[in-house]
């Protein structure tokens, strides 16, 4: 029900999992995105395709299973073993998801283990899930604006943009050092 009612207010509803069965419940339930997603399978990445569900892998915060699986290892043994194999298939699960036609776009879940300020390592981590650059870098731009209801960059919308010494395309390690941001027309200092 909370779902229904998010989406009849015309928003979008979204949860952080990673657990195989939690996926299934909140496909079930109509959400729109899950952040890690690590737990997916090859029949949950075929309900996520069928019902439109997006991901957000959230690869750079992964890197931190094995390190909660060896704090979890004596009490929890069971818990240890998942995370470590959750982190090991992670590619492999989110490139198969990626082949399924999935919406993928990028995201750290910053804030708690990880500082703020580490999308352009995301975008570069979705090179190791099989995206070409240009792929990589939509997962944060004008794919991730699409998906969220925002105007691409068309005459008449808001100027939103970045500027690189180079073409991210060629390396998108470009991202982590813009040489100017402009937010609705106005360059950012």
């Amino acid at each position: 029900p909370a779902i229904d009612a998010a989406h009849e207010e015309g928003a979008r509803v979204t949860a952080h999992c990673f657990g195989e069965q939690s996926l299934v419940d909140f496909a079930e339930a109509g959400i729109d995105c899950i952040e890690h997603a690590s737990g997916l399978t090859e029949e949950t990445i075929a309900m996520f395709a069928e019902r439109d569900i997006a991901i957000v892998p959230t690869l750079i915060n992964l890197d931190n299973f094995p390190s909660f699986a060896q704090a979890g290892e004596k009490k929890f043994p069971g818990y240890a073993a998942h995370m470590r194999d959750l982190h090991a298939r992670r590619y492999e699960t989110i490139g198969a998801a990626r082949d399924a036609g999935l919406r993928i776009f990028a995201g750290t879940d910053a804030g708690g283990q990880l500082p703020h300020g580490l999308v352009a390592r995301e975008v570069e981590e979705m090179l190791n899930v099989g995206m070409s650059a240009t792929e990589a870098i939509a997962t944060a731009t004008w794919g991730a604006r699409e998906w969220l209801g925002h105007e691409a960059l068309v005459e008449g919308a808001p100027a939103d943009l970045v500027q690189y010494e180079s073409d991210p395309r060629d390396d998108v390690r470009v991202l982590a050092a813009p040489t100017h941001v402009i937010l609705r027309g106005r360059v950012v200092e």
